[in-house]
């Protein structure tokens, strides 16, 4: 199956709960890589790889997890990065 993968921006009450460290737990339970992080203006921004299946299940879980502070949530599909491993938390 061929790479795919998600980039992702949440708003709501998503920066100061956790989200970040909960987006990196439920990637480690998980088949993907990627990343994500705190942006300046509140939101929180994702990159997430994988087969596709796995990275809409990841995305599910993240969301139920969270479902509390994500107020939306934009999707955008964008290339795969090459060699990726692990998922990180940036600051």
């Amino acid at each position: 199956m061929a790479l795919a993968r998600a980039h992702v921006v949440f708003s709501g009450y998503v920066q100061g709960v956790g989200f970040r460290y909960t987006a990196r737990m439920l990637a480690a339970r998980c088949p993907v890589s990627g990343w994500v992080r705190n942006l300046p203006d509140g939101t929180v921004e994702l990159e997430v790889q994988g087969e596709k299946p796995e990275v809409d299940s990841y995305l599910e879980r993240l969301r139920s997890e969270m479902k509390h502070h994500i107020a939306d949530m934009d999707v955008n599909w964008v290339a795969p990065v090459d060699g990726e491993e692990g998922f990180s938390v940036r600051f």
